[in-house]
């Protein structure tokens, strides 16, 4: 189809072409390296980079260019993404309210205070002259988006988030999908920080509290610290204190602060604010899968560099669906099955027995009613341990 589409332009004379790779290496950085060695790529200033499922608008260059062609110090201009089927599942609104807060607040804060930020790895442009001063793609960890971001932002260039430019994208619906994007996404900036601390530190390019804010905000708060706290103290410290007696957590550090915190994360999705309280307990699952998937990154072990391309289901279902309902006596198409031994996820299972059992104890002998919380702890533990979070509407 996208051959197709780029010989109906070339026909009208558009200086457009088709080009694909026979290979893997590399993965996506492979790939990204492999297009900017072509021929035609030395007439080009500029490089706009979407992944299979994004869908920008057509005024989307004439918005994002004169960013870069009137600040020559600018590297990459970043749109936000919008998400076509956020509302397929309760998983996709899960999704959609952590990634809504990520270009919110995240993303806005990095663009406006250090004209820095990670490149989301899509729905962007970059200036090539500053990708080759950077290095070019390097395909070492699994987030090559923000490995390039870090080593251009260390020479100096700057980059611009544009809210207000948004492209249409699609979410991962299953949850193993879901939980393979979240491994890489975890794992990658792990161990890019690994390999780039030092790097960063001795860099004389960049302002002191701009490195203080690459190093502690954006790499070990956020992509190390943020999981392990979370999975830490809700999963393991929390239960275990309702079997020690001895040791008593405030009310305030278990409730109140984490309240405000997680109401302040609802900004970005205020029509979602009324799932706030199961997207805290989705989310301290999740932290589980992050917390495993960073000490990985960190320590550079087994699946440090694996890459599974999440799997988006697309418009396939809902098309088959129309077109069934356009034939005379045509059957409704399958939706898509999986074999329940493919949905166990034997870790949620085990952390559920164990918050259970925690419930229970608490229920008999404990005196602050964490059993509440703890019971439906176990609930969404034992349902994404059973795999069918992503099919709850």
């Amino acid at each position: 189809m996208v051959e197709q589409e780029c010989q109906r332009w070339a026909s009208k004379g558009i200086n457009i072409t088709y080009q694909i790779r026979e290979n893997r290496t590399g993965y996506k950085a492979g790939a990204l390296k492999e297009g900017l060695k072509r021929s035609y790529v030395k007439h080009c200033e500029y490089v706009a980079i979407f992944d299979a499922d994004f869908r920008p608008e057509p005024d989307f260059l004439r918005r994002s260019i004169p960013f870069l062609v009137n600040n020559p110090d600018i590297a990459l201009v970043q749109a936000r993404w919008r998400f076509v089927n956020a509302d397929e599942c309760l998983l996709t609104r899960m999704q959609e309210m952590s990634l809504d807060y990520h270009f919110t607040v995240e993303q806005e804060v990095g663009s406006a205070t250090h004209a820095f930020f990670g490149f989301n790895g899509t729905a962007g442009i970059w200036r090539i002259a500053a990708i080759n001063e950077a290095g070019g793609w390097k395909d070492r960890t699994t987030v090559e988006d923000m490995d390039l971001a870090v080593r251009a932002s260390l020479r100096g260039w700057k980059f611009v988030y544009l809210g207000d430019l948004q492209v249409k994208s699609e979410l991962p619906s299953t949850f193993k999908a879901f939980r393979f994007q979240q491994h890489r996404w975890s794992c990658g900036p792990a161990n890019l920080f690994r390999k780039m601390v030092w790097e960063i530190i001795q860099n004389k390019k960049v302002k002191f509290w701009k490195k203080v804010y690459v190093i502690y905000s954006f790499f070990f708060v956020r992509k190390i610290i943020a999981h392990m706290v979370t999975f830490c103290f809700y999963c393991v410290v929390l239960p275990l204190t309702i079997l020690i007696p001895e040791v008593w957590v405030p009310i305030w550090g278990a409730v109140y602060i984490p309240s405000v915190i997680t109401i302040l994360n609802s900004v970005g999705t205020p029509r979602s604010i009324h799932l706030l309280f199961y997207w805290i307990l989705f989310e301290n699952v999740m932290s589980l899968h992050r917390t495993k998937a960073t000490f990985i990154g960190l320590l550079e072990a087994g699946r440090a560099n694996e890459w599974v391309v999440t799997e988006k289901l697309g418009d396939a279902v809902k098309k088959a669906a129309d077109a069934a309902k356009n034939k005379n006596n045509a059957k409704a198409p399958r939706k898509l099955k999986f074999k329940f031994t493919d949905r166990l996820n034997t870790l949620e299972l085990g952390f559920a027995a164990f918050l259970f059992l925690c419930g229970c104890y608490d229920f008999v002998h404990g005196k602050n009613n964490y059993f509440v919380y703890l019971f439906l702890q176990t609930i969404t533990f034992f349902i994404t341990g059973i795999g069918y979070v992503g099919t709850i509407i």
